[in-house]
C-alpha cells in the first residue's frame, strides 16, 4: 500500500496553460491532480491509448474537442476517451483542481496544434 501526500506530488507531463502533478503512477494507471487557473485554456492534445476519468474537486472544468464541449463543476465527473483531441480550460475567476485517473498503456500526454490531430 502506498501513500502520497500533496506535497509529494511530483510535476506531470506538460501542456501549455495547465499544471499537472503525478501520484500514484503505475505500468497502466496514471493519477494525479491538474491546476488550471481561472481563465486558463490548455493547448490542444490527447492522452493516447488512456481512457481519462476526472473529479473536479473545486472550480469549473470544461473540455473541447472539435465537436462538443462539456462543462463540470465541483462535484462532477467526466469521462474523456482514449485519442480524444480536446482541450481544457477554467472559464472561472477562482483556481480549478482536477484530480485525474488514466487507464491505458503508451504516453500519457501527446501535445498536438489542433483538434484535428491525432
Amino acid at each position: 500500500m502506498t501513500r502520497v501526500g500533496a506535497d509529494a506530488l511530483t510535476p506531470g507531463q506538460s501542456t501549455p496553460g495547465m499544471a499537472r502533478y503525478a501520484a500514484v503512477v503505475l505500468e497502466d494507471l496514471w493519477s494525479g491532480l491538474a491546476r488550471t487557473e481561472p481563465g486558463a485554456v490548455s493547448g490542444w492534445h490527447h492522452h493516447g491509448e488512456h481512457d481519462t476519468v476526472a473529479y473536479v474537486v473545486r472550480g469549473a472544468f470544461r473540455v473541447e474537442t472539435a465537436a462538443a464541449v462539456v462543462d463540470a463543476r465541483a462535484g462532477d465527473f467526466v469521462h474523456v476517451p482514449a485519442h480524444t483531441v480536446h482541450r481544457e480550460s477554467n472559464p472561472t475567476d477562482e483556481p480549478a483542481d482536477v484530480v485525474l485517473v488514466r487507464r491505458g498503456t503508451g504516453p500519457v500526454v501527446v501535445n498536438v496544434d489542433g483538434p484535428a490531430q491525432l
